[in-house]
């Protein structure tokens, strides 16, 4: 047993403990509010930046910040609705049954995470690492992620690929918003010094 090994017996348990304590309830109303947060971000985050192009002049910051405002506000209200149905949850004495049924989800989803970073790390140079391929419980994650990976469309595998992930990101962006580069940076330079010569 590595490091490797340690790592991914901290994840279950964590995700277990993370479900005992919130109950089946709050962890799934917990899930909805993250999906929500994400496409409500995602969704209203560009129209909400404009609010800003006075105040944040440099267009990824602007960005950034609409993006945030969404997800938090969503978080936020997600949070107390989950507040109010768990606290109407134990005033009826179904405490202790739904706390055992979060501890199989926090189980569940933990197992559901470390197959989603096996999945990604075996898309790098990183799987080939001794640390990695020694490792004990590994072998029984992979075949899950092996399914995964089955299951996934090959366009979205090809483009959750490290080295395609940077070249599709500037269109991720809302307007096709390209990314500042090093490239850019030095074409700019090489620009600015051809104008001061002339």
């Amino acid at each position: 047993m590595n490091a490797v090994d340690l790592i991914i017996i901290a994840v279950l348990a964590l995700s277990v403990l993370v479900g005992l304590w919130r109950g089946l309830i709050s962890e799934v109303l917990a899930l909805v509010t993250w999906i929500a947060a994400f496409w409500v971000a995602w969704t209203y985050g560009p129209g909400v930046s404009m609010h800003f192009e006075h105040s944040i002049h440099t267009p990824i910051l602007r960005v950034l910040v609409g993006y945030g405002l969404c997800f938090i506000a969503v978080l936020i209200i997600g949070a107390l609705v989950r507040f109010g149905i768990q606290a109407l949850v134990d005033s009826t004495g179904l405490g202790g049954t739904d706390r055992l049924l979060g501890m199989i989800f926090g189980f569940a989803r933990g197992v559901l995470l470390v197959t989603l970073v096996v999945f990604l790390v075996n898309l790098t140079s990183f799987a080939h690492q001794p640390m990695w391929r020694q490792s004990t419980l590994l072998p029984q994650f992979e075949s899950l992620a092996g399914w995964l990976e089955h299951e996934m469309p090959p366009d979205v595998r090809e483009h959750l690929r490290p080295e395609n992930l940077q070249a599709h990101l500037p269109h991720m962006l809302p307007g096709g918003m390209p990314a500042y580069s090093s490239s850019s940076a030095a074409a700019a330079s090489s620009a600015a010094g051809t104008s001061n010569q002339q």
